[in-house]
């Protein structure tokens, strides 16, 4: 079992950063590559970014390369997504999952493929 629980969501002007946490807890979590999510309203869940077990490999949605980085802090058992240059379509509920994984290749995970799931944390981005 793997608990998740995202934080760092808030209120940013276009154009400013923020910084969401995953801690994770569970005995296997060294088992589990991860994967960020997000949902705006109305909108269905979709993919954002991948990180392995090692955190040495990820994977981003076209959406966000280039603006958005994943990265883990193992002693931790927490990942990180450094967001910067947020746009208003950025908006979104944020969601962290695992996945046990034993690749350290990570692809564009599916929603229906994640094995658990934190309770989301709201980024909103103000134009």
């Amino acid at each position: 079992q793997v608990q998740l629980v995202e934080s760092g969501g808030g209120l940013v002007q276009a154009g400013g950063s923020l910084r969401l946490s995953c801690a994770a807890s569970g005995r296997t979590f060294s088992n589990y590559a991860m994967g960020w999510f997000r949902q705006a309203p109305g909108e269905e869940r979709e993919f954002v970014a991948a990180i392995s077990r090692s955190g040495g490999n990820t994977y981003y949605a076209d959406s966000v390369k280039g603006r958005f980085t994943s990265s883990k802090n193992s002693a931790k058992n927490t990942v990180y997504l450094q967001m910067n240059n947020l746009k208003p379509e950025d908006t979104a509920v944020y969601y962290c999952a695992a996945k046990r994984w034993y690749s350290d290749y990570v692809p564009k995970w599916a929603v229906d493929g994640m094995d658990y799931w934190g309770k989301g944390t709201l980024v909103t981005v103000s134009s």
